[in-house]
């Protein structure tokens, strides 16, 4: 079983970037151009890795290694991204890692990549790339190619000792639960259960009683044994149902206009172990978003757009103004949810005019976008 953050160390410890793995300061797969440069990268390493695994590792400054860490990034839905663009799309993983140094909600993100074994393409335009481009890694750079289109396997040996080098131990998974438990959820009841004998996954999170059922709120799901944070959330709920061989969360989500709000379930997520030393993480979408009146839609997502307007010119707002920014993630994502294209597109704009103005708002909005991203491919 690899330790995914010994793996990280030792990609950054081998040499620099190469045709085998790459490092980013990070991504953004919400505008169309960062969807075609990910796209790019992972369509690269595929055909410059047809027998074994390739890597990006996101949160890593590129001239000196030195780890920042990205916020907490849920992945249920990036294979969908690949396939609808890629022709023979790899297995794709998206994980976020551990550092001990990096605060709280703060991790590395590391994608694997398991070439399909035959060439991979776009698909389709994106972007400034065209349908069936083709692209290789040249050294550090992802480069398109229309010529020699061969697959070439010529890093086995070198990929295969970098992960046997980050084989977890028993010090390792003790030191994990320790920590996990005393140290950075000392604040919240923790627990944690061993599946198979072999896989350690801790959970921590306020805990309340409505009726028969029980809710977490401020979660936080781990794997111990691979150093990976499988769920994290500040601002939402989830119940949390287990038995021997796996391990199901469902998450709900706050929302409503004014003061007319509810929990709908967002997701399910069954992460199931088997006896051989493997696990799989099967996501299901299963959200049904509130309607309203488009008239009353329109007023509002008017009234978000003339907001947006003051926060993207620096202008200050009015009391009653800022009181409508703690508001306008949500309200957007309803918009969003009922027709209006447009108000996704408005969320990833908006995050750089209110990042540093109102960090309340800010997280607001940071949840709001992981929703709009999973209901978007799925």
């Amino acid at each position: 079983m690899i330790n995914k953050r010994l793996l990280i160390k030792n990609l950054l410890a081998h040499n620099d970037e190469n045709s085998f793995y790459d490092k980013k300061r990070s991504i953004d797969i919400g505008p169309r151009e960062g969807k075609a440069k990910f796209l790019k990268h992972v369509c690269a390493l595929a055909n410059s890795n047809p027998a074994n695994r390739s890597y990006i590792v996101i949160g890593v400054e590129d001239e000196d290694n030195e780890i920042h860490g990205v916020d907490f990034f849920d992945d249920s839905k990036i294979q969908n991204l690949v396939n609808a663009y890629l022709e023979n799309p790899p297995r794709i993983t998206y994980e976020n890692v551990l550092f001990p140094h990096l605060k709280e909600g703060k991790v590395v993100g590391l994608v694997t990549i398991t070439s399909s074994g035959r060439i991979c393409a776009l698909r389709k335009n994106i972007w400034k790339y065209y349908g069936g481009a083709v692209f290789f890694r040249e050294g550090s750079i992802s480069m398109p190619k229309n010529f020699d289109l061969e697959l070439r396997d010529v890093n086995s040996g070198v990929v295969a000792e970098i992960e046997q080098h980050a084989r977890n131990n028993i010090e390792l998974t003790l030191d994990g639960v320790i920590d996990f438990i005393n140290h950075r959820h000392r604040d919240l009841p923790s627990h944690y259960k061993v599946f198979k004998e072999q896989f350690v996954l801790c959970w921590a999170g306020n805990r309340k009683h409505v009726g028969e059922e029980t809710y977490y709120s401020r979660v936080d799901i781990e794997l111990i044994n691979e150093q990976v944070k499988l769920f994290y959330s500040a601002l939402d709920e989830v119940s949390i149902d287990f038995d021997e061989d796996s391990f199901d969360i469902v998450e709900y989500v706050h929302l409503g206009l004014a003061d007319q709000k509810k929990y709908y379930p967002l997701e399910k997520v069954s992460i199931r172990f088997a006896d051989n030393g493997t696990y799989q993480i099967l996501g299901e979408l299963i959200f049904e978003p509130p309607e309203y009146d488009r008239k009353t839609l329109h007023h509002i997502f008017n009234a978000n757009k003339a907001l947006a307007l003051k926060l993207e010119k620096g202008s200050p707002l009015k009391p009653a103004e800022e009181k409508d920014l703690l508001q306008f993630p949500a309200t957007l994502l309803i918009c969003f949810l009922n027709g209006f294209e447009s108000a996704g597109e408005l969320m990833y704009q908006a995050r750089d005019w209110i990042r540093g103005r109102n960090e309340q708002a800010y997280e607001s909005l940071k949840e709001a976008i992981r929703i709009l991203r999973k209901v978007r491919y799925s």
